[in-house]
């Protein structure tokens, strides 16, 4: 995955794979979202980000499972 901002345009994009757009489809006037053919997420756009999204910290975490 990778997160790419635009100070220009005040867009951020995440990528989730490098699977070739079949469609978008537009959450509300700020967001869309990247289909392949199969419905699996590629991308995600997010205009006026700052506003949007806390774009100034991004975080990842990973949580193992608790073995039984």
């Amino acid at each position: 995955m990778k997160i790419k901002y635009f100070t220009d345009t005040d867009t951020a994009l995440v990528e989730f794979s490098d699977h070739q757009v079949a469609q978008t489809k537009e959450i509300n006037e700020n967001i869309y979202v990247d289909l392949d053919a199969d419905d699996n997420l590629v991308n995600m756009t997010i205009e006026h980000a700052s506003k949007q999204a806390n774009i100034t910290e991004v975080a990842y975490q990973q949580i193992e499972s608790k073995s039984a």
